[in-house]
């Protein structure tokens, strides 16, 4: 009895795999937006690597993966945003101002903890008063962060007049050094955007919160039927961002040793197109947003790098 059940088994199994066609096969398996992603960036690595004669140095590597800390971090936060349906402008901004913040506080002579937890509470603040717009006004995502970018670039060049900032302890510097690992180099904000990004995986895929965030963007209605705070649940999404974004600013500062007026000017279409080609829809709700955050950040990273290469070569 035992021998027949499993030839009859292995004759369904045999009859299913008759009827896949190699189409079916082809877009479940080959047409995904992950397989899609990791091919072109293969392909871009392979290219560069014959086209030019810097793209493998030592270099160019620590600087690439630098670059894609910067973006990656601030894409976290800005997938969050995507998946409840909004959209955050001010991200550039808040690494900016946060990182003038932080400045000027170790200009006052302020221990660097607390310095950084100035500029981080700034990108908090930031966050507080998109999520008050967007979720309690009820404001569209779009004009609120606009109104809060536009104002935090403002306070940047009203306070720094301009002129950007210099003459950091080396504490604080060192949050931009790498770690040295026999003869690897491993730069701390790729480790701080690596720790992160496991923070917030987890939150968005084992925790209460990550399921209504998935919910708002799904259906919004849904979720306040369900007695949901949603005001609550979106605010707290903007906070989660101008957080990040302010951790990104600060490691971007640090590495540079200054906070400049213009810092992350311009970078807000890149955070945005990182989560995007992560797998964030503009639609929101769920779209392949697991692992792919920190996999878009680095194809951003890639591309802004893969650019200086060329030139070089």
């Amino acid at each position: 009895m035992v021998s027949l059940s499993m030839m009859d088994s292995l004759r369904t199994w045999i009859r299913r795999l008759g009827k896949l066609s190699f189409r079916r096969v082809f877009y479940a398996f080959v047409i995904r937006q992950d397989v899609i992603l990791t091919f072109v960036l293969l392909l871009l690595v392979l290219i560069l690597s014959f086209s030019t004669q810097t793209f493998l140095t030592r270099n160019n590597w620590l600087n690439l993966m630098r670059n894609f800390a910067w973006i990656a971090l601030a894409a976290l936060g800005q997938s969050m945003v995507i998946i409840t349906g909004g959209i955050d402008l001010s991200v550039g901004a808040v690494m900016a101002l946060s990182s003038v913040v932080t400045a000027f506080s170790l200009r006052a002579g302020f221990p660097v903890w607390l310095s950084i937890f100035l500029g981080i509470a700034v990108g908090a603040a930031i966050g507080l008063i998109n999520g008050f717009f967007v979720a309690k006004v009820r404001l569209p995502a779009f004009i609120a962060t606009l109104i809060t970018m536009s104002i935090s670039r403002g306070l940047v060049f009203g306070w720094t007049r301009g002129w950007p900032v210099r003459d950091f302890p080396d504490s604080f510097r060192a949050l931009g050094f790498d770690l040295a690992l026999g003869n690897f180099l491993l730069p701390i904000s790729l480790v701080v955007t690596f720790v992160l990004a496991l923070l917030v995986a987890f939150v968005m895929n084992n925790t209460v919160l990550g399921t209504y965030i998935f919910a708002l963007g799904n259906s919004e209605r849904a979720v306040v039927v369900a007695g949901v705070d949603h005001v609550r649940v979106k605010t707290l999404v903007y906070v989660m961002s101008g957080i990040l974004a302010a951790v990104s600013g600060l490691l971007l500062t640090a590495r540079l040793g200054v906070a400049a007026p213009t810092a992350a000017e311009g970078y807000e279409l890149s955070i945005i197109a990182a989560a995007v080609i992560g797998g964030a829809s503009l639609f929101g709700g769920r779209r392949r947003s697991d692992w792919s955050f920190a996999g878009s950040g680095f194809c951003t990273g890639a591309e802004q790098r893969a650019g200086a290469a060329w030139g070089c070569g």
